[in-house]
């Protein structure tokens, strides 16, 4: 069998690539069509099997395709259905790779999304097309050793030998030219580090190109600023995916994995025994001054709040960037939807009042989620909605215009700045009627103990003054005091503070 070689690539003139082609890519667009209709992808974006393809740098939708491709053998205009297939000279595997968030920009021809360098994956083997039944070939795919696409040429709703005559009444196909004839349904994402898989064979006489594989790589270097930006939404990702159904499962997996957390359920309840005047002290005599998020309100300020953060965080306004990050699936909805039980979402609005960072819908969804908090400094719409959940939600101020005015949703988990202070994913939250704490992981069990202890040493002086002793010598405790507080201590018994 003839390997693909660089030579027969640069012999290439055209890709030309068919939209939809067979009946189960048809059900999963929820569209068949009554012709053919094609897109053209650049030679340049030919590649070899073994290559990489790379996931330019700010897309998330990187989508593989498994199709069969034509290998034009000699030249061909104004040809008809029963002589077409005589002018295929080979068949061969191919990816029809491309990025859906640059779909937006195309205006239908594919050409940012489909025409990247190394985008159009084909080979290895070429079966020649003299020794195969057109309609009794086999595609297959696999992600990360996974099957994931499979499909018979015989279910085509346009069989080869209409494409090519088609397409001949119209433009000369010319020897090397490649003709991509669809894909069917199971075209997918693939990520970073993912391995693509395609092969196509004739399970009759055991003719198969063999695997042309391809490993996605992240892009480092951001798209130039006087093009189109990478976006995405709910509509794109359903066509990256497939279906809708799709999409939404591996958005929640993307998410980035929380760090493992040290708030044990014997560690919360420390936690929530005590008030933060207490917890802030414990955290001063350890050197920590600056871990306070000041200047919020509370929507349920009777209640104590112990959580893990997940971090939000907003960036000015801009309107050109808005638009490729302030609609669809965006970092604030993405943030929200990823929320799991017992954590809270800290945003860093900046300290900025004019807007709203979070409203009813979508600080139900965090509740819903078991978020236990929402904590923004920045402004709050449907207040009286979101202050009637049971998820407490900490706020600077009310404000009724939408995100778009002051902020663009930017990035998640990551470190960032709320009311002054700075949380980092992971950190334990603590906020009560007095204010919100962030503690360092690493410090939050022995900050508990010592929290527990001085809060009973706080009791027993409490209940020394109100029987109507001074404070001079009692507050902080003496020597004296302190025997005195340990025969107390010792006659409240173990499982008292």
């Amino acid at each position: 069998m003839e390997q693909l070689s660089q030579d027969a690539l640069a012999a290439a003139g055209k890709v030309i690539a068919v939209h939809i082609n067979y009946p189960s890519r048809a059900a999963q667009r929820g569209r068949t069509p009554e012709q053919p209709s094609y897109f053209l992808k650049p030679s340049s974006s030919l590649s070899l099997s073994g290559g990489t393809v790379e996931r330019p740098a700010g897309c998330e939708l990187l989508a593989f395709e498994g199709e069969v491709a034509l290998v034009i053998g000699s030249r061909a205009r104004r040809v008809s259905p029963d002589e077409a297939w005589r002018h295929v000279g080979f068949v061969t595997a191919s990816n029809d790779l491309g990025v859906y968030d640059l779909r937006y920009a195309d205006k239908g021809s594919n050409l940012r999304s489909k025409g990247g360098d190394g985008f159009t994956p084909v080979g290895p083997g070429l079966l020649p097309a003299a020794e195969v039944d057109p309609a009794a070939l086999r595609v297959r795919t696999w992600l990360n050793g996974e099957l994931v696409q499979e499909d018979s040429t015989g279910t085509l709703l346009f069989p080869f030998a209409r494409l090519v005559a088609d397409l001949s009444q119209l433009l000369t196909l010319e020897p090397g030219d490649i003709i991509l004839t669809g894909t069917p349904a199971g075209a997918s994402v693939a990520q970073p580090g993912d391995v693509m898989e395609v092969e196509v064979d004739a399970p009759a006489s055991g003719l198969t190109t063999g695997r042309l594989t391809t490993t996605a790589v992240q892009g480092t270097v951001p798209l130039a600023g006087y093009g189109a930006q990478p976006r995405s939404d709910e509509a794109q990702r359903a066509e990256a995916y497939g279906t809708p159904a799709a999409a939404a499962e591996p958005a929640a997996a993307a998410a980035p994995t929380a760090p493992k957390s040290a708030l044990t359920p014997e560690l919360k309840a420390k936690l929530e025994s005590v008030a933060t005047a207490t917890l802030s002290s414990q955290l001063r005599k350890r050197g920590l001054n600056n871990v306070s998020i000041d200047g919020l309100h509370s929507t349920r300020p009777d209640r104590t709040v112990v959580g893990v953060a997940r971090t939000l965080r907003y960036v000015p306004n801009r309107e050109d960037l808005f638009k490729s990050h302030g609609g669809g699936f965006n970092a604030q909805k993405r943030a929200i939807d990823s929320l799991r039980e017992g954590e809270i979402l800290v945003m860093e609005a900046r300290g900025e009042k004019g807007t709203g960072t979070v409203g009813d819908i979508l600080a139900l969804r965090a509740q819903v989620n078991g978020a236990v908090a929402v904590i923004t400094d920045g402004g709050v719409r449907d207040v009286t909605a979101v202050g009637a959940l049971d998820m407490p939600t900490f706020f600077a101020n009310a404000h009724p215009a939408v995100l778009g005015r002051r902020h663009i949703p930017w990035d998640v988990d990551l470190t960032i700045s709320c009311g002054g202070a700075t949380v980092q994913p992971g950190d334990i939250i603590v906020g009560d009627a007095d204010g919100i704490l962030v503690i360092p992981p690493a410090l939050a069990e022995e900050v508990a103990d010592d929290a527990l202890v001085q809060e009973a040493e706080e009791t027993f002086i409490a209940e020394m003054v109100a029987a109507g002793h001074s404070v001079d010598g009692l507050y902080p405790m003496n020597a004296q005091w302190q025997e005195k507080y340990q025969a107390w201590a010792a006659d409240r018994g173990p499982s008292q503070p």
